[in-house]
């Protein structure tokens, strides 16, 4: 039977040095109390020999940092550091003055390390205060003040070139939250490298009035209290004091160092030992030279020759050295790279798993289009790229997801192609360097130059030089740009496969935003009235027809009155495209007028009665040549309409709305069809035609 000891009762000792928070804690709180409880002397000077000891940690860490930002709790470690050094002044002054006896250490550094004089010992204490104070401290503060500046100014340029980056597939969403979380990061460590750089001035400072005063009351207390002589009493207490200066000083110097270090170090891949003697060795003839001049100055009269000998000898032998090293790295570069395996051999299942998935919106083009993708080579596509998804954003309510731009030497130099998911959905040819004119029917003369055909809405138009394009514009021509020819293409495709890029994880994420501010109504509408795939169908059959779905809020309230009774998608589209009455109208009207081809009575009751409901829809059940009799008409009034200037709409009633849109769709798929429900009464009406052809009469069409 085996018996439990209990555990003992009590502070567990072990489990407190494993927690680093409550160290701190506790750390501090000792600086405190060594402000106000007398320390005996072995005890000052462990605590003075760690503040040494730290501080030299503090240098090498700083040293051997790669870049600032992996040293980011340095503003926090100098201020704690400033503080445990005023703690041990404030402590060893008391002993100083109560028992003239701050103990071994403070004693060796005021006798030994200034050989006992005490002039000299104020001297190099002073040194020491004005290379702190004067030098470092000021230059570091000075440092990190622009820094901090010159990062606040280039955050926008920074997060744009992330953005752009991100859009051209060169990182992905994790990769981009790193890269602006370290921005932020930056600019905070930079802000509190300049408020803690003040610390070491107060330091210094403060270095300079306790040696003061502990020299004036060590005076006053060895002759007017204790009795002594004034020279032994300034002697004994003034020798303290330095060695007491001088302890605390070389920490702060230290330290001063460091930080002065931290806030000069620019990001890099290696340490600053690495980097300082490699880039002062990375040319041999600055060396030769040096050896050189060095040389000649041991050569003049009056100058000691064996140091400059000395040091001629090392720089040319340095000098060699990193020749020889050069010569050795231009062979290495000369010599064929060895063979390596193949990227099939290599690859593992999950690698294979990774380049089966396809983005769902990216644009290729071919090598003679990268001018226009590349910044640095003045390309502005990516920006566009960004403003594209906010305009999409801000027309139809649609977070486009990431567009992939890259380049693909299978294309033709000139091509770009846009796919979705993988597969081509639109081409384009561009001429890089030139414009595109086009005549939008009012132009006066031509213009010479290579016809072609604009990729976005199929229409005539010419490249022409870029001497030419004032003239064109003179002439009436509507002149653009090869990035706003991509540009307006993939706008067009973006609109026209809306629906696809549609999601049902991008209508979840939009359903959890509108919650944060609705929580009723989401809760109301999902998953207890609709799912969530109910409600991409009724968003999508929206965005196929152009109309935003940026007010959601109207959507779903629609949805959630109306699913109560019916969950027949086609019929809740419908009833929230009522509910967007007021966006509808505003969308197609100008200025309050909505030009429309109305349907007459006795063809919408035709098409009425030819509608079939099936599991995949309604659909209008009409023969060929009805639908051919019909399309007629109808394309003989929206060219009639679309010739006077006019966006061509159709207006009938909800029972047909949605039957006749899918009957003309491919034939006439930039016609809008209004429901007389999607019009609201500050809408003025104004029909300017009137379709009205019976479709059942057969003697006609005999």
């Amino acid at each position: 039977m085996a018996v439990q000891t209990p555990r003992a009762s009590g502070i567990d000792l072990m489990a407190i040095l494993r927690q680093p928070d409550i160290l701190l804690a506790v750390g501090i709180m000792v600086i405190v109390g060594m402000m106000i409880i007398p320390l005996p002397t072995p005890v000052v000077d462990l605590l003075l020999t760690i503040n040494i000891a730290a501080s030299v940690t503090i240098l090498l860490v700083a040293i051997y940092t790669d870049e600032p930002l992996r040293f980011s709790v340095f503003p926090s470690l100098l201020l704690i550091t400033t503080l445990f050094r005023l703690a041990l002044n404030v402590s060893t002054s008391r002993l100083i003055l109560l028992q003239a006896d701050a103990g071994s250490v403070v004693d060796s550094f005021g006798s030994f390390v200034v050989g006992g004089s005490l002039v000299v010992g104020i001297v190099v204490f002073l040194i020491l205060v004005v290379i702190q104070f004067v030098v470092i401290t000021n230059g570091s503060g000075r440092v990190a003040e622009v820094a901090a500046r010159f990062t606040l100014d280039a955050m926008p340029g920074k997060q744009m070139a992330i953005d752009a980056d991100l859009n051209a597939g060169l990182i992905d969403e994790g990769e981009a939250k790193r890269r602006r979380q370290e921005i932020g990061d930056e600019a905070d460590f930079y802000g509190a490298m300049d408020g803690a750089s003040k610390f070491v001035k107060g330091d210094a400072i403060a270095g300079i009035v306790i040696i003061l005063v502990n020299i004036v009351g060590g005076l006053g207390i060895g002759v007017l209290q204790n009795g002594a002589d004034p020279a032994e009493a300034l002697n004994t207490y003034a020798r303290l004091t330095v060695g007491d200066g001088l302890v605390s000083q070389l920490p702060a110097l230290l330290i001063s160092t460091a930080a002065g270090i931290v806030v000069t170090r620019a990001a890099g891949d290696r340490n600053l030992g690495s980097e300082v003697f490699g880039q002062l060795s990375a040319q041999s003839r600055p060396l030769y030279v040096a050896g050189g001049m060095l040389a000649l100055f041991a050569m003049m009269p009056g100058l000691p020759k064996i140091p400059f000998f000395v040091v001629a000898g090392v720089a040319i032998v340095g000098g060699m050295t990193v020749s020889r090293a050069k010569e050795r790295e231009r062979i290495a570069a000369l010599a064929p790279p060895p063979a390596e395996k193949k990227d099939g051999d290599r690859m593992g299942p999950q690698q294979v798993i990774q380049m089966m998935s396809v983005d769902p919106l990216e644009v290729e083009v071919g090598y003679g289009l990268i001018p226009i993708v590349d910044e640095d080579s003045g390309g502005g596509l990516l920006r566009r790229v960004t403003m594209i998804r906010r305009q999409i954003a801000m027309e139809l309510g649609l977070v486009v997801p990431t567009v992939r731009v890259r380049d693909n030497l299978q294309h033709a130099p000139s091509v770009y192609v846009v796919k979705l998911r993988g597969v081509e959905i639109g081409r384009g040819t561009l001429m890089p360097g030139q414009f595109l004119a086009m005549d939008p029917g009012t132009a006066e003369g031509e213009i010479p130059g290579t016809e072609t055909v604009e990729p976005a809405f199929g229409l005539p138009a010419r490249w022409i030089q870029a001497a030419q394009k004032e003239r064109a514009e003179l002439l009436g021509y509507t002149v653009v740009d090869a990035e706003s020819v991509v540009a307006t293409h993939l706008i067009e495709l973006i609109k026209r496969f809306a629906p696809e890029l549609l999601s049902r994880q991008d209508t979840q994420n939009l359903l959890e935003n509108l919650r944060s501010d609705y929580p009723a109504l989401v809760d109301d509408l999902i998953p207890t009235t609709l799912t969530v795939g109910e409600v991409q169908e009724v968003l999508q059959n929206l965005l196929s027809e152009r109309v935003s779905i940026r007010d959601l809020v109207s959507i779903c309230e629609t949805l959630a009155t109306h699913a109560r009774t019916t969950r027949d998608i086609d019929l809740l589209t419908e009833y929230a495209r009522t509910g967007l009455a007021r966006q509808i109208s505003a969308q197609h009207a100008s200025d309050g007028m909505l030009h429309v081809l109305t349907v007459g009575p006795r063809t919408e009751d035709e098409i009425a009665n030819s509608i079939q409901h099936t599991e995949h829809g309604n659909s209008v059940a009409l023969a060929p040549w009805q639908v051919q009799r019909l399309m007629g008409v109808l394309g003989s009034e929206v060219e009639r309409m679309a010739s006077n200037g006019r966006d061509p709409v159709i207006l009938c009633s909800s029972r047909i709305r949605l039957a006749l849109r899918r009957l003309i769709e491919r034939k006439l798929p930039n016609v809008t069809v209004l429901a007389f429900s999607e019009v609201t009464p500050q809408t003025t009406v104004e029909a300017v035609g009137n379709i009205e052809v019976s479709v059942a009469d057969e003697a006609l069409h005999r």
